[in-house]
């Protein structure tokens, strides 16, 4: 009598439940990927890219009072807003500006770095308390410089200061010559800044190898500004490449420490307050404020471009 045996279902090979495992793990990464970057990619597109769309499509139409214009000028806007004088002086003048706040922050910011770097005890104090202006409104911040420091009066800080070595009260904000309001503007974006940049520049240098000091050392190289020049100041190239485009952008983008602390004022008013009032001011002309936001932004593309050209950003060498 023939007997039959059973066998259970057949197992699938091994090569297709590996080729099955793995196309079910790209499945959920990718998942992932979306779940954790879709939210920020919705946002990016819906608060930056379809505003810039139409900053840029409004640059081309008579758009008063109303941002659904109908009738097409094309480039009107663009020679309007530069023959515009408060347009074309705030851009020479913050042109000055960023010539003098890039460098005198990206100092300080290496001066922090490089003495929190080489504290032996409160160091992650001293990095807490250089960082936390960073975390303080530009509003805020305005105010405080405004009311308690430079207010212009005899109890004002800096006034008291100065009228303990005899000197008269100062009108900060008030007049134009001298220009003393740089004083005000520059201490308190340097205040603001400083301490992010300061942070930036502490990851480089604990990132720079200790062999290479060690090696200097052996060559017979002194410690202090001659080590600082050949091996610390090269090693954070790309660093500074970084940082002096970070601030290069952000001195063209001021705006609310300037509207703040200067009000109503003629004179030192940076680009972003003069397209504010051109766009929100009595005449609401969206168009020629979008003009005048396309130039702002071509003119710090090349800026920035050129800068990070003379400074060799990106090269292939600086990968190496």
């Amino acid at each position: 009598m023939a007997t039959t045996t059973t066998r259970g279902p057949a197992r699938p090979a091994p090569q297709a439940a590996h080729t099955s495992r793995r196309r079910s793990l790209g499945t959920r990464n990718a998942l992932n990927f979306w779940l954790f970057t879709g939210p920020f990619l919705i946002g990016l597109i819906v608060f930056v890219f379809v505003p810039i769309g139409w900053s840029v499509w409004l640059s081309f139409f008579d758009a008063r009072f109303t941002v659904t214009p109908s009738t097409f000028i094309g480039l009107d806007n663009y020679r309007t807003v530069l023959e515009n004088p408060n347009f074309t002086d705030s851009l020479v003048t913050f042109t000055v500006f960023a010539a003098f706040i890039v460098p005198i922050t990206w100092g300080l910011s290496l001066g922090l770095a490089l003495m929190v770097h080489r504290l032996r005890f409160l160091r992650a104090f001293f990095r807490s308390v250089f960082f936390l202006p960073t975390a303080c409104s530009y509003v805020a911040a305005s105010l405080i410089w405004k009311m308690s420091i430079f207010n212009g009066v005899r109890f004002g800080l800096a006034n008291t200061v100065i009228g303990w070595f005899g000197f008269d009260n100062v009108a900060w904000l008030a007049d134009p010559d001298p220009p003393w309001y740089w004083l005000v503007l520059v201490t308190l974006r340097l205040w603001l800044q400083a301490g992010f940049y300061m942070i930036l520049f502490l990851a480089a240098l604990q990132n720079i190898p200790a062999e290479l000091y060690e090696a200097a050392a052996i060559d017979g190289a002194r410690p202090g500004f001659q080590t600082f020049r050949y091996i610390t100041l090269p090693q954070l190239r790309a660093t500074s490449t970084a940082v002096i485009l970070l601030l290069l952008i952000a001195a063209y983008q001021a705006f609310d420490e300037f509207y703040n602390l200067m009000g109503k004022a003629t004179w030192g008013q940076p680009p972003l307050v003069e397209l504010y009032k051109v766009a929100l001011g009595e005449s609401q002309d969206y168009g020629q404020g979008s003009a005048g936001a396309v130039i702002l932004t071509l003119l710090i593309c090349v800026v920035t471009l050129f800068q990070g050209r003379i400074l060799g950003f990106g090269r292939a060498e600086e990968a190496r």
